[in-house]
């Protein structure tokens, strides 16, 4: 049968970009569908680059100059078109290299709302002229959207995340409900700004998937900047009032919470509702998630997914290889498969990232190891950037010395986080960063910091051992 393309990829977020110029450079005809023309997906124009650039946009825009002889002086609050501006200008120059990258590989771009007809057809409405398309394969890669809050979001006081890049006025009180990686993200960029900040959760304590210690120090820089922490504590009311314009929270513990803004980042729903999935036999779970093995095959043969679609972990990074992965199993081409020392970024104010184990993860496989640490206070690169509070660790075997997880907080954990994932997925360990020389100053100097305080705790061990 002749279809009228090799590929038909629905979405083009990174999993979507990243397979149909993989098929592209593998000469086959690819064709990306994607609604609201919104080229880029929900990471290009309301995830994670307008929130990483709304962080850089508030530190930049809060920096406290000072005179020659050291004195601060005051900057006005900035508004939030000021904090936009550079978000729209980032936005504008990402769609343009997106497109233009697009098109320099000959793929098709279609706009409009995809739905199966079945296996091997969709059908686009909302295009020009709705239309039917066929081909011999197709890579569901149609992102998620924000979980619906319980009450309708009125966009003003009631805000999901994705409503924050349209804000017109700043808030002076907001309240953030859910204390995941977004909803902990936005809550220490409006403290960062001067907004009172409630951050509330069911869970006892936020981000349980990464070291305690870190979460720990996370907690205590953002009550330092006024955010008042409301965890174990469910929301059984919210009431909107109208003059003025707030919102009355009413939790389960009996607590009032008055806020000028309610933001809601429960977390996030693949968005599959609307694909007719049931056309070609292929259930979505309870969060519109699709199951596949481990070449991104759902149910169906001729039908792939990646990305947010298949859950965990929905980051960019992961999303981008998971599509490319997707497209060399469904022709055929050899591909190492994506290993499992992937690095998490979490862009808070100060950053997290971690690549490798958790100390609770070794403690529960009953895995002996040793902690190195330093702190940013003894490098005197964290001194430059006038950052004295950031947190570095590293976790070695205790016995082969291996490297085993990297964690750390502060200024551009998210890019020193990367030497620790090159040794991970090379198998060093202790013995390479004794024996490295990084420059000065550098922050990576912490990796050299950290293991001469795991040697001398190995050493003194051994020495304590022996007598």
């Amino acid at each position: 049968m002749a279809y009228d393309y090799d590929l038909i990829v629905l979405g083009s977020g990174p999993a979507g970009q990243r397979a149909a110029v993989q098929a592209a450079k593998l000469g086959k005809r690819v064709a990306i569908v994607e609604r609201k023309k919104m080229v880029g997906g929900v990471c290009l124009h309301t995830g994670t680059v307008p929130s990483k650039t709304f962080r850089e946009a508030v530190l930049s825009l809060t920096h406290v100059p000072t005179f020659a002889n050291g004195g601060p002086t005051d900057r006005p609050r900035p508004t939030m078109e000021d904090l936009l501006h550079r978000v729209n200008t980032v936005i504008e120059r990402e769609l343009d290299v997106i497109s233009r990258q697009l098109g320099r590989n000959h793929v098709d771009l279609l706009s409009g709302s995809a739905s199966f007809i079945d296996a091997h057809t969709i059908h686009v409405e909302g295009s020009p002229h709705d239309s039917q398309l066929t081909a011999e394969f197709i890579l569901i890669a149609a992102g998620s959207i924000t979980a619906p809050p319980p009450i309708e979001a009125d966009h003003e006081t009631i805000l999901s995340s994705d409503d924050i890049v349209t804000l017109k006025t700043l808030p002076r009180s907001l309240a953030v409900i859910g204390a995941g990686v977004i909803g902990i993200e936005y809550a220490s960029m409006f403290a960062e700004l001067g907004v009172d900040v409630t951050l509330i959760d069911r869970h006892e304590r936020p981000l349980d998937f990464c070291d305690n210690e870190i979460v720990d120090e996370l907690i205590h820089q953002m009550r330092m900047k006024r955010v008042s922490f409301r965890l174990g504590e469910a929301v059984k009311k919210i009431t909107g009032e109208s003059n003025p314009k707030r919102a009355s929270i009413e939790l389960e513990s009996g607590k009032q919470i008055m806020v000028d803004a309610v933001i809601f980042s429960i977390g996030r729903i693949g968005a599959t509702a609307e694909l007719a999935l049931d056309k070609v036999g292929i259930a979505a779970d309870d969060r519109g998630r699709l199951k596949v093995n481990e070449h991104y095959q759902t149910e169906i043969p001729n039908i792939y997914a990646a990305g947010d679609v298949i859950g965990f972990p929905a980051l960019a990074s992961t999303s981008s290889e998971q599509g490319r992965l997707a497209v060399c199993n469904m022709f055929g081409v050899d591909a190492k498969p994506a290993g499992a020392g992937f690095p998490y970024g979490i862009y808070a104010i100060p950053e997290i990232s971690m690549v490798g184990a958790t100390e609770r993860e070794l403690t529960t496989k009953k895995i002996p190891y040793e902690v190195g640490i330093a702190r940013y206070s003894e490098i005197a690169r964290g001194q430059i950037l006038g950052d004295d509070t950031g947190l570095f660790k590293m976790l070695f075997h205790r016995d082969t010395r291996a490297l085993l997880g990297v964690h750390c907080i502060g200024t551009q954990a998210t890019e020193l986080i990367h030497i620790g994932q090159a040794v991970l997925a090379l198998g060093g360990g202790l013995d390479y960063f004794l024996d490295t020389v990084f420059n000065y100053p550098t922050l990576a100097e912490c990796y050299k910091v950290a293991a001469y305080n795991a040697a001398n705790k190995l050493r003194s061990d051994r020495f304590v051992a022996a007598k």
